[in-house]
């Protein structure tokens, strides 16, 4: 694979941060959730296409529903992508839900949830030894 150049990269930070304000506070739909983030984007060199990583607070129906609306209003979104950034061609956009921040605080859950078990079993009360 190869390595993105500075455009390709300085493209993907500005379509990723022109798409958080649009899913922020451009959208009506009530089926995307307001806790929803853009983590990554990837726009191809040749500026056809783009891949949109999202990421949503919430059980899996606000997931489903947040990822069902922004499809629903890919064409609205891409507009107003197009009116926002000044590129060759407005890339056709993907949106893939991202869970890798939800598989965070759930290993951070399981940690704490191991070490508040073993201070609790330890037979000095819990501390180091010595």
């Amino acid at each position: 694979m190869r390595k993105n150049s500075i455009k390709n990269t300085r493209i993907n930070g500005e379509v990723q941060k022109v798409l958080s304000e649009i899913i922020r506070g451009g959208i009506k739909d009530p089926r995307i959730s307001p806790l929803t983030s853009v983590v990554q984007v990837y726009v191809a060199p040749d500026l056809k296409t783009c891949r949109a990583y999202i990421s949503v607070l919430g059980d899996e129906k606000a997931q489903k529903d947040t990822q069902e609306g922004l499809q629903s209003a890919v064409g609205y979104i891409r507009r107003q992508l197009a009116r926002e950034l000044n590129l060759r061609n407005t890339p056709e956009i993907t949106f893939i839900l991202d869970q890798s921040i939800e598989y965070g605080v759930n290993m951070s859950k399981l940690i704490d949830d191991v070490i508040g078990n073993d201070e609790n079993n330890s037979p000095d009360g819990g501390g180091s030894g010595g």
